[in-house]
């Protein structure tokens, strides 16, 4: 079958998470057949840790961003050099600051359409800061 188009994500960073994931869970296990509570929590930190170390090695860009990628790009050894800008569809790249593009040059418009250039919405002036919904919008 030539027209496989899948990609099955094998990243250094998706193996070395799912590596300290199965650490987590087996000394977890052995916690639970053992009675440990002790056991039992430091293997769910772990696990945890695991989460951590895969977001860490997917914004140093040892990830792979959400879709299918490139025939060849799709090896383990190859970086993801879109990384540090972060990538627009990825949760934890939008976790962690990245993937956004801020428009700093908006124009606001009134409720009645009137323009006022220069009026940025979103500042945090006492109304809007204060919850109250605001009529004016970034176009």
């Amino acid at each position: 079958m030539s027209g496989n188009h899948h990609d099955e994500g094998h990243t250094v960073a998706g193996w070395t998470g799912c590596a300290v994931a199965v650490v987590g869970t087996s000394v977890a296990g052995v916690g639970m057949c053992l009675g440990s509570v002790a056991g039992i929590w430091m293997g769910l930190g772990v696990v945890g840790l695991s989460v951590l170390v895969t977001w860490g090695l997917h914004l140093a860009g040892w990830g792979k961003p959400p879709g299918i990628r490139p025939v060849a790009e799709r090896g383990m050894r190859v970086r993801d050099r879109g990384a540090r800008a972060g990538h627009p569809a990825c949760v934890g790249c939008r976790l962690a600051g990245r993937g956004r593009s801020v428009s700093t040059t908006g124009v606001a418009v009134s409720a009645q359409g009137v323009q006022r250039p220069g009026a940025v919405s979103g500042s945090a002036s006492g109304s809007a800061a204060s919850g109250a919904v605001s009529s004016e919008s970034v176009v």
